[in-house]
């Protein structure tokens, strides 16, 4: 079979006018506008989707022509779409970003202004990740936690080695999924696939953040900074100040500070919040562990309960209840 090629998909829904297709496609995708020059001209088109809020595919076929974008409330994800025939182009603010049968797209579904689909016969398939599988790949590679934008390179050509892989991954999670699929059926294999997917996605698209995979690989922090990190692992549990770090590593506060943001790319305060944040986390994740919230946030130094979920949501895109409940399953 072609690289291009796509078998066709069990239609859940198809018609010919632009309104229902619009409305099919928001159970797949959730809430979005969408616009089209001669809104009762016929259509023809079709949709298919599976997957839940973790992950999702969208099959849909149309004769293009139209326009959108993603509503305000709609679930954060990261949408990589496959184009089979024709193309996309996605506007983010002044850049155009173009997807063709040899360019797979990725975006966070919240950053685009607008996706126009070009008016000719028109095929893709659109994986939606949920995005807290992304920042917590984020905080567990990089050992920092994600805040504000992680921008994406939104193209990955499919001609280059990472291209491959990517697509790789990508084409046997559609396969898996779509009609009904054997993935589906196997939670343990999809929830691994979704994974090793994010781990390649934060490893190999270049973001805000890629510098950090350089410094883990080539940096070695100094005996000070190594210190410090081993007093704060030592002592989490306790009331530390960072003065306390600095007499513990044998220096001052402003070489603490220089070593950290020089070797770890964050300050020492931040880099003590986020191994505590990741105590919390192990917690949470741990089914046999039934301490209410509130004790587990304060044995690791968490005191102000709203500031911390706040923190918590934005390093791992989940509220602190929402990983309980996933460690109940």
């Amino acid at each position: 079979m072609p690289e291009n090629a796509s078998p066709n998909f069990t239609a859940r829904f198809q018609g010919t006018t632009f309104d229902d297709m619009v409305e099919a496609l928001t159970k797949g995708f959730g809430s979005f506008d969408a616009w089209r020059n001669g809104r009762d001209k016929p259509l023809d088109w079709k949709v298919g989707f599976w997957g839940d809020e973790r992950l999702s595919l969208v099959s849909n076929q149309d004769s293009g022509g139209w326009g959108a974008r993603t509503a305000d409330g709609t679930p954060e994800t990261l949408a990589i779409i496959v184009p089979r025939t024709g193309a996309l182009d996605v506007a983010f603010g002044r850049t155009m970003a173009e997807a063709t049968p040899g360019r797979l797209l990725m975006a966070n579904n919240l950053e685009p202004e607008r996706v126009s689909v070009r008016a000719a016969p028109h095929r893709s398939d659109t994986l939606s990740l949920s995005w807290a599988i992304i920042a917590q790949t984020v905080a567990a590679v990089l050992e920092t936690p994600l805040t504000g934008a992680l921008d994406l390179a939104p193209i990955v050509d499919r001609s280059t080695a990472a291209g491959q892989l990517i697509f790789g991954l990508a084409q046997t999670m559609i396969i898996g999924m779509r009609n009904g699929g054997p993935l589906l059926h196997s939670p343990i294999a999809i929830s691994n696939l979704t994974q090793a997917f994010a781990d390649l996605v934060v490893r190999l698209v270049p973001h805000r953040l890629s510098h950090l995979l350089d410094k883990k690989i080539h940096l070695i922090a100094p005996r000070h900074v190594r210190r410090a990190i081993e007093f704060m692992h030592a002592n989490i549990a306790q009331p530390l100040t960072m003065q306390n770090v600095a007499d513990a590593a044998g220096i001052s506060i402003r070489a603490l500070e220089v070593g950290f943001r020089a070797f770890k790319a964050t300050t020492p305060s931040a880099y003590l919040r986020t191994i505590r944040l990741q105590a919390v986390r192990e917690d949470l994740r741990d089914p046999s562990n039934r301490q209410p919230l509130r004790d587990i946030c304060l044995k690791w130094g968490f005191f102000h309960f709203g500031r911390f979920a706040a923190i918590y949501r934005a390093a791992y895109g989940e509220n602190p209840s929402d990983t309980r409940r996933r460690s109940d399953l």
